[in-house]
């Protein structure tokens, strides 16, 4: 198969799994409960839509970023493994990962602006959180046009997946139920986790070469 496919694959699987658009349906509709479809919908493509560019922003720059703090690929590699493998390890056990979830008293204080709630929580950080950033970063770093130009597409097709979720989220729950979501978000942990561990073996292996 091209790698090429392979390769869009694997970053498309990484984003569904970190963005879990079925399991993070519900917190949107919580947050957005009793507000009209016009704004529900206004506010799913204004969250998704910074969400897009915040993570392309990082994508972009990402070697820039690596540079600037003098930070070597296959020390980011290391950590942004062990990240995203803890997000995936919380998510296989049924829980949400601190560095995606807000606390409650943020979910709170953004449930007073109908326009900061697209910002935050929703764009940052339950949808572009540290683990969204660090798997942009890390397929975008190394790979030349091509790997940005699949990250950029991949993660842009989620996006669009999350939006359909969301402002469809009460046929979706209702339709799959709450059980369904749990396993889906389940599988999507272990996805994640493994993921996670190749990206600390990559950076390790990289260390390793750099080295010898």
């Amino acid at each position: 198969m091209n790698p090429d496919f392979i390769f869009f694959g694997t970053v498309f699987a990484a984003f569904f799994a970190i963005m879990n658009p079925l399991a993070n349906t519900p917190v949107f509709l919580g947050l957005t409960e009793g507000m009209d479809g016009r704004t529900t919908r206004q506010l799913a493509l204004n969250s998704l839509i910074l969400t897009f560019i915040i993570v392309s922003v990082f994508a972009l720059l990402g070697n820039a970023v690596l540079n600037f703090f003098g930070i070597t690929l296959y020390a980011f590699k290391v950590a942004g493994g062990i990240l995203v493998g803890l997000v995936g390890y919380n998510l296989l056990h049924g829980n949400h990962s601190s560095v995606q979830k807000p606390s409650d008293e943020h979910l709170e204080k953004s449930g007073d602006a109908t326009l900061g709630m697209a910002v935050s929580p929703l764009a940052m950080p339950i949808l572009a959180g540290p683990g969204t950033l660090v798997t942009a970063m890390n397929y975008a770093a190394d790979g030349g046009f091509k790997h940005l130009l699949a990250v950029i597409l991949s993660f842009s097709l989620v996006c669009l997946m999350t939006f359909f979720c969301f402002v469809s989220g009460n046929v979706v729950t209702k339709f799959l139920g709450q059980n369904f979501i749990m396993v889906i978000s389940r599988i999507m942990g272990l996805i994640l986790a493994v993921i996670g561990i190749q990206m600390l073996i990559d950076g390790i292996r990289a260390a390793v070469a750099a080295t010898g």
